[in-house]
């Protein structure tokens, strides 16, 4: 089969993802082919892309770590699914494509109401908000959780999973017109960050305890949400957005000064303040089938509500949605489509 990919051969710019064709060979015994109808953008994309993503495959690679889309084909041993099952699905690298061959486990059958489009924005950001809340943060009923980016696809879902779990969430965004959006989703408060984040955050929590924070951001916000954490408290870092080139390519310099002046916790300090700080990338746990299986099942149970999709771009297009996400202005998920509905 000859398939369409967006493939980067050197990394460093967006400029170098392009668009080619190739051959694809049939499943392996254990796999399935999918027909991708539609693909979720994640900020790891565009770190590997970049070549700043240490989990980045060496060499030429295909970006893309989720997807939704028809079973076309089936290996030998496959026993779970059948041709035109409609599917979404987690992948190490390699969803930028409209055909790709993926084991059987890291498959699952798309909420039958949902689109492609809402089961490509699905799997990578509700399992990073309840990784961060869940096994990491030990978040409890009456806790109170800030919550980072709060109008994007992470932040969306750790809200709507923090709820279920009883607790009190705080989210923060960088924009006036986002806070429509958490009033929407039922944030219980929320702040613009600004040069007084540490004050408004005071003022935001009016006594209660910051219990959690989960941070994608860093810098100064890093530092500040950290002094706020009560004793006991945790903040879970999965992503450091002020890292960002805000160009196709990366500003070696200001990354380099952004690097050395990064906030430091000391761990003596840690012990006397009683806090944690951990952090995670999500992609690690993908050699671990059973263990992010079991998440993802605990995910599914809640029947949490579709994906806030905040823009889809074409296939075609797929280069000016990547440019677009970089940006930071995005709610919600970005996807790219086929345009096939079922």
């Amino acid at each position: 089969m000859i398939r369409t990919v967006y493939r980067v051969d050197t990394k460093g710019s967006l400029d170098s993802l392009e668009r080619k064709e190739e051959e694809l060979s049939e499943p392996g015994e254990f796999e399935v082919t999918v027909q991708v109808h539609a693909i979720g953008l994640n900020f790891a994309d565009i770190f590997a892309i970049q070549g700043l993503y240490s989990a980045t495959p060496k060499g030429s690679f295909i970006p893309g770590l989720e997807y939704s889309g028809k079973i076309v084909a089936l290996g030998k041993k496959v026993r779970h699914f059948r041709k035109n099952d409609r599917v979404m699905g987690v992948t190490r690298f390699g969803a930028y494509a409209d055909h790709l061959n993926i084991d059987q486990r890291y498959v699952y059958k798309l909420p039958p109401k949902w689109s492609y489009e809402e089961g490509a924005g699905f799997l990578v950001q509700a399992l990073t908000a309840y990784y961060a809340l869940a096994p990491l943060g030990n978040l409890r009923k009456g806790q109170t959780v800030l919550i980072h980016s709060a109008a994007g696809g992470v932040g969306i879902y750790a809200n709507r999973i923090a709820k279920r779990m009883g607790a009190y969430t705080l989210g923060t965004v960088g924009n006036p017109s986002k806070i429509s959006l958490l009033e929407k989703e039922g944030y219980d408060a929320w702040i613009i960050r600004s040069g007084r984040f540490a004050q408004e955050l005071k003022t935001a929590l009016g006594g209660r305890e910051l219990n959690l924070v989960l941070e994608c951001i860093g810098g100064k916000i890093f530092a500040d949400s950290y002094r706020a954490l009560a004793p006991m408290g945790r903040l879970v870092v999965y992503g450091s957005a002020s890292f960002m080139s805000q160009g196709d390519k990366v500003n070696w310099l200001s990354l380099a000064w952004r690097y050395l002046n990064r906030p430091k916790v000391d761990p003596m300090e840690m012990i006397s303040a009683n806090k944690g700080v951990l952090g995670f990338n999500l992609i690690w746990l993908y050699d671990r089938v059973e263990e992010i299986s079991s998440y993802i099942r605990n995910l599914l149970k809640m029947n949490l509500p579709a994906p806030h999709i905040g823009a889809t771009y074409p296939f075609v297009d797929l280069q000016d949605a990547v440019k677009y996400f970089q940006t930071g202005n995005s709610v919600g998920k970005i996807v790219v489509s086929s345009g096939v509905k079922r």
